[in-house]
């Protein structure tokens, strides 16, 4: 059975004022299938590798890791958000 994961670098959620846990790469392996137990109502898994998530500074080290270890990644790159920098007194200039 070969390992497929993902390489992916954290976006910012509504929740968070900084970047701070978005500097890192993440390599998390891709979720299996499930089992259920109908009378319990539980789910169970006989892959464990799908709670692995490992963190690298670097896209570099992730893609490193991945190929020294035999694993079939897929590579999620996000799009740069452009910063503008404007003035407070900008919001008022249109407003005439």
């Amino acid at each position: 059975m070969s390992q497929r994961a993902k390489i992916y670098q954290p976006v910012k959620t509504a929740m968070q004022s900084g970047k701070a846990r978005t500097k890192f790469w993440i390599l998390e392996f891709n979720k299996s299938n499930y089992n259920k137990d109908f009378v319990m109502g539980w789910t169970s898994s006989s892959n464990t590798d799908e709670q692995i998530k490992l963190k690298f500074e670097t896209q570099e080290q992730a893609i490193a890791y991945a190929k020294q270890n035999n694993i079939q990644f897929d590579l999620i790159t996000h799009k740069k958000n452009k910063l503008i920098i404007k003035a407070y007194a900008d919001n008022f200039l249109n407003n005439v």
